[in-house]
């Protein structure tokens, strides 16, 4: 089955964007493409692809970055005029919600994110971002200027034959309730966040 996009107006306090619900995608998940201004001109678009996060995103939880890295990136493209936010719905590191909060319970007990993951028989990350590749592609964007602290996101891209000209470190929502999880992301997976 081809994938499938209904796109509609996103008025937003950022601006007004072009909201794209994509289904019938290969993962078999709905996702979801912000955009603004001409995405396919010269220079390449700003892009931010974001993982689903409903306790960062939606309750402003501060165990991570992601509310923080979310509105940031939305800013960054209003301010700019054009841009794409991808938002993949990968929750928990592509372990889904409720998982994810019986991680939150392992790290409650002392582990981090990465041992609460392999400790519920899960891999430490288990997206896979060759959707957000799959999107750019529906978008008939191939060049782009990607807001990521993640080198997988970039490696997937490339992969997939969408250029990244430029990584823009996007390094919001540090706070005392996430430094281990962001010391974390930096020794086990290999954010860039030094």
């Amino acid at each position: 089955m081809m994938p499938q996009t209904i796109n509609a107006k996103l008025p937003t306090q950022w601006g007004e964007f072009t909201i794209h619900a994509l289904e019938k995608m290969p993962d078999g998940k709905e996702h979801i493409a912000l955009s603004m201004g001409n995405i396919q001109s010269d220079p390449p678009v700003l892009v931010r692809i974001h993982s689903e996060c409903l306790t960062g995103d939606a309750f402003a939880s501060l165990r991570c970055d992601c509310g923080p890295q979310l509105e940031a990136a939305l800013e960054k493209i209003a301010t700019e005029g054009r841009g794409i936010l991808v938002y993949l719905r990968q929750e928990g590191r592509g372990i889904g919600l409720v998982n994810k909060i019986k991680a939150y319970a392992l790290q409650d007990q002392g582990q981090d994110t990465v041992e609460a993951n392999i400790n519920l028989g899960f891999k430490a990350d288990q997206r896979d971002f060759t959707i957000a590749a799959n999107i750019l592609d529906i978008l008939d964007v191939k060049k782009v200027r990607l807001m990521t602290n993640n080198p997988r996101k970039v490696s997937a891209l490339e992969t997939a034959n969408i250029e990244v000209v430029e990584r823009v470190p996007l390094k919001f929502g540090r706070n005392p309730h996430n430094e281990a999880y962001l010391l974390t992301k930096h020794g086990k997976l290999g954010h860039l966040l030094d």
